[in-house]
């Protein structure tokens, strides 16, 4: 009977514990997501990056809500050679891309929008100044999709 209750008090504390711990992680994860479409993209983009000595640093599939920034915070070394894409749903309407480095300052803006000839892809280099973290936050908007796919690397040049 003793091991009975013993049991029973394990159990019960064992369950008051893990109540108590799932409310308390109220923690915001990044789901991504499954484009066939973007994966295509993201697959022909780093083999032809690779090809010009890129290497992938970084590189995550997004599940996005149209019209709101996603936050990419990444370290950059002083002097390096870096490749960013950002690669949106097929069909959203406008895709930007802002880059701050580690004062805030705005180091890169560049939009596209639906027709455009790179679309939904939006890439560019750069050599930061100092080694520091930058913070990317590509956007795309969407009429009728409140939720869209995305796909961003971060690539470096260790070859000529």
């Amino acid at each position: 009977m003793k091991t009975y209750s013993i049991l029973f008090s394990f159990c019960a504390t064992l369950f008051l514990f893990s109540g108590k711990q799932t409310t308390a992680q109220n923690v915001i994860r990044q789901a991504s997501c499954a484009d066939s479409f973007i994966s295509h993209q993201a697959d022909s983009i780093k083999k032809h990056l690779y090809k010009q000595g890129f290497v992938i640093i970084k590189e995550a599939s997004v599940t996005m809500e149209s019209e709101y920034e996603m936050p990419v915070i990444v370290p950059l070394t002083e002097g390096s050679w870096y490749q960013f894409v950002f690669i949106g749903d097929i069909t959203s309407k406008l895709y930007e891309v802002r880059m701050y480095d580690w004062d805030e300052r705005q180091v890169v803006y560049l939009k596209n929008q639906w027709g455009d000839v790179d679309g939904n892809v939006i890439s560019y280099t750069y050599i930061p100044k100092f080694s520091e973290f930058h913070m990317m936050k590509p956007v795309q908007v969407h009429k009728k999709k409140k939720i869209l796919c995305g796909y961003v690397m971060l690539l470096k040049k260790v070859k000529g």
